[in-house]
């Protein structure tokens, strides 16, 4: 029997005017959406006129460039079921993607979870990029009093930086510093200077990614040496706990006891740890495994086609809120230590470049 097809979920979010509809517009009409669909809060917010081709009922519209359109009603688990029976029951082109574009106060986690904790979604759905906006004039000031807004960059797989047409440079450029502090190796692009490229803001996560050296590559970078300047803090910033740091270790490890570590950290400290992510040398495998994860939420393991490139150490990226890095360095060397060959497994200490 084939192995079953899982439809990717992308999210979009962002804070309340940071551009999630502007950039849904843009993203409507590539082709690289043709076989989506799409899950809004109201199609008023949206303007399709433009862009209709059928309405399919008082929910759906069908879009010129193929793209189904559904406005969220009620539960957002119910509004994707009603949808995936459509399809089914061929009342709906059969779409190959699902975008939901979350309101924007919405802590993303909820929305994430959603997919993983029904038992019929995760049937049929797994979880793909999250792509958060950030406003260039607003940005600075909702990182610093709206813990949402912080937790929206912490999670994102791609950030788009939206206005900065209107921003001074100096300011963008402060804020693209506190972003990278955040979320060290989401890409970010510049919505308001470039095209933005649809397929790699939704095809490209990680299973996708997974047999492409280039895009492995870009995923696992991460530029988290401390800087001389986050020695100081703005008491009111929300984001004055949430960092990020990269460990590696040399040599194979076990990856039953890695497994089980990294389950138990999920399970105690899963609120604080906002995301896990890594490319891993397990023995046994001649190719990496990479792992990610998001609070309480664990992507399935991918494996790899191959190393990115001749580094092969594992390598983890945490984002973290309030948790010390030094409790994750112990635990994992605690564990480590337990497998025979523990010998060849010596964490390192300093982040990875």
């Amino acid at each position: 029997m084939a192995e079953p097809v899982f439809i990717p979920v992308n999210l979009i979010t962002g804070f309340l005017g940071s551009g999630k509809t502007t950039l849904l517009q843009r993203l409507l009409g590539h082709p690289a959406l043709a076989d989506t669909a799409v899950l809004i809060n109201e199609f008023g917010e949206v303007g399709l006129d433009h862009h209709l081709l059928e309405r399919i009922d008082d929910t759906m519209v069908l879009l010129q460039s193929g793209c189904l359109c559904c406005t969220i009603r009620g539960e957002l688990s119910a509004a994707i079921k009603d949808l995936h029976s459509k399809r089914g029951r061929g009342q709906v082109p059969r779409f190959r993607r699902l975008v939901v574009e979350s309101t924007g106060l919405a802590d993303p986690f909820p929305i994430l979870s959603t997919v993983q904790a029904d038992p019929v979604l995760r049937h049929h759905f797994r979880l793909g990029n999250v792509i958060t906006t950030v406003d260039a004039v607003n940005g600075t000031a909702q990182l610093a009093r709206q813990p949402e807004c912080t937790k929206q960059v912490a999670v994102a797989d791609r950030l788009v930086l939206t206005k900065t047409d209107l921003a001074q440079a100096e300011a963008t450029d402060a804020l693209i510093a506190r972003l990278r502090r955040l979320n060290p190796s989401a890409p970010l692009s510049r919505a308001a200077e470039a095209p933005l490229d649809a397929e790699a803001l939704l095809s490209h996560d990680l299973f996708a990614t997974a047999g492409r050296s280039e895009a492995a590559r870009r995923w696992f970078a991460a530029e988290v040496t401390p800087r001389d300047d986050e020695a100081v803090h703005d008491r009111n910033r929300h984001d004055e706990t949430i960092h990020a740091f990269a460990l590696g270790f040399d040599g194979p490890l076990d990856w039953t006891l890695f497994g089980l570590w990294l389950t138990m950290l999920l399970n105690r400290h899963g609120e604080k740890l906002l995301r896990v992510k890594g490319i891993l040398n397990v023995a046994g495998s001649s190719a990496p495994v990479a792992v990610h994860g998001v609070q309480h939420l664990v992507h399935p393991p991918v494996h790899m086609a191959g190393w990115p490139d001749a580094d092969r150490r594992s390598r983890l990226v945490f984002i973290v809120d309030g948790l010390d890095r030094r409790l994750i360095e112990r635990s994992l060397q605690a564990f480590l230590r337990q497998d025979a060959g523990s010998g060849e497994q010596v964490l390192n200490q300093t982040a990875l470049a």
